[in-house]
C-alpha cells in the first residue's frame, strides 16, 4: 500500500484536493491527511495544497514543527505543491511585508502589477488573477504526460513565483506579465494553478503524479 500524505497545516481547505486524488487513485493508494512531521515523513509521496497568506502559512508550519519535514520531503520523494504550496518553496515572498519561505529554491514571490491597464479585448486585468488560463510547458515531464501545452487550468492568486534559476520553470502563463505557472526540479513538482479545480486536465496531472517515481 502506497501512502499519499496531504499536508494539513491548519488553514488550507483540503476537501477538494483529497477528493480529487481519491478519484484518480486505485486500491493500492491510501490518501491520508497529515499534520505531524512523523506522519509526513512516513508517506511515500506528499501533496502540499495551500491557500491564504504566506505569513500565516509559515507560522502554522513552524508551530506544528512541519518545516524541516516538508523540506526533507521536497528533497527525497515525489512532492506536489499547489498554489501557496508552490510559493512556499521559494526563498522569500513580498507578501505580508516580506516573509521567509521554505527556501528550497532561490527566488522570490512577487505581486502582480496594479498598473497594467486593460487586455487586448479592453477588459480590465483585475487582481487576483482568477479563472481559466493557458499553461505552456517549457519541456516534457512525466507529470504532464497526456496534457498538451496550451491547456487551460484554473487560477486564483495575487502573487506569483520568480525563480532565480529559469531551468526549474516547467510551465508559463501570461497574465499582466508572463509568469512561472509550474516548476519541476528533482522529485518536486508544483503548480500555481489548482489541479483539483481544473476538470479533466487537472485530474490527469494528479493521476500522473500518483504514478511518477520522482525522476
Amino acid at each position: 500500500m502506497q501512502r499519499v500524505a496531504v499536508v494539513d497545516y491548519g488553514s488550507s481547505n483540503l476537501r477538494s484536493v483529497v477528493k480529487a486524488i481519491e478519484h484518480v487513485a486505485d486500491a493500492s493508494i491510501d490518501v491520508q491527511v497529515v499534520s505531524t512531521p512523523e506522519a509526513l515523513l512516513a508517506a511515500d509521496r506528499v501533496v502540499f495544497p495551500g491557500q491564504g497568506a504566506i505569513g500565516d502559512c509559515m507560522r502554522h508550519l513552524t508551530e506544528r514543527s512541519l518545516v524541516s519535514a516538508l523540506q526533507e520531503c521536497v528533497r527525497s520523494r515525489p512532492f506536489y505543491g499547489i498554489c501557496l504550496g508552490l510559493q512556499s518553496l521559494m526563498t522569500t515572498s513580498d507578501e505580508d511585508g516580506g516573509t521567509a519561505c521554505l527556501g528550497m529554491y532561490e527566488g522570490g514571490v512577487k505581486r502582480f502589477r496594479s498598473d497594467a491597464g486593460p487586455d487586448a479585448q479592453g477588459m480590465p486585468r483585475k487582481i487576483p488573477h482568477m479563472g481559466w488560463n493557458e499553461v505552456h510547458w517549457t519541456r516534457d515531464h512525466p507529470v504532464c504526460a497526456g496534457v498538451p501545452s496550451g491547456t487551460r487550468f484554473y487560477f486564483v492568486h495575487s502573487y506569483y513565483v520568480a525563480p532565480a534559476d529559469d531551468a526549474i520553470v516547467l510551465g508559463r502563463t501570461d497574465y499582466i506579465d508572463p509568469f512561472a505557472a509550474a516548476i519541476a526540479a528533482g522529485s518536486a513538482f508544483a503548480t500555481q494553478f489548482h489541479p483539483e479545480k481544473s476538470a479533466a486536465a487537472g485530474l490527469q496531472l494528479l493521476s500522473n503524479f500518483l504514478r511518477w517515481d520522482g525522476r
